[in-house]
């Protein structure tokens, strides 16, 4: 029995024997270049299939962030387009939007503008506003 665990680190040891001949054998450079190319080929490959397991990988439910799910009452003026009960921040833009888009205020010409009416020119302060900067005159009105 112990010749036959001597054996087995035999056979471990001949693959590493085999390997180091083969680079002396290479002395003409154009064998070296081909050997030494061969493994560069395969390198990029095994980096392409690793970014592919990762995009597989993330499979959570996102959860909304707690601020925007937070309930807030909108003021007097804002209440007049979206209801007296509080709301999260996300609800209230989506409420505005819809009576933007039902009321037909959105700018011909220029999406983003929104023209307002009286309900919304107590919100905005103005006849016309962005809809990147509407958010953050409605965010005034919410407390």
């Amino acid at each position: 029995m112990a010749t036959a665990k001597k054996a087995a680190p035999a056979k471990k040891a001949a693959p590493a024997k085999k390997a180091a001949p083969a680079k002396k054998a290479a002395a003409t450079p154009v064998k070296a270049a081909a050997k030494k190319a061969a493994p560069a080929k395969k390198a990029p490959a095994a980096k392409k299939a690793a970014p592919a397991k990762k995009a597989a990988a993330p499979a959570k439910k996102r959860t909304p962030n707690a601020a925007f799910m937070k309930a807030l009452t909108p003021s007097a003026a804002l209440a007049a387009i979206v209801g007296a009960s509080p709301l999260p921040r996300t609800d209230v833009t989506k409420k505005v939007w819809e009576y933007i888009k039902k009321n037909k205020l959105q700018d011909e010409l220029q999406k983003r503008v929104i023209n307002a009416d009286a309900k919304l020119k107590e919100i905005f302060g103005k006849a016309k506003a962005d809809m990147f900067e509407m958010t953050k005159l409605i965010n005034s009105h919410l407390k």
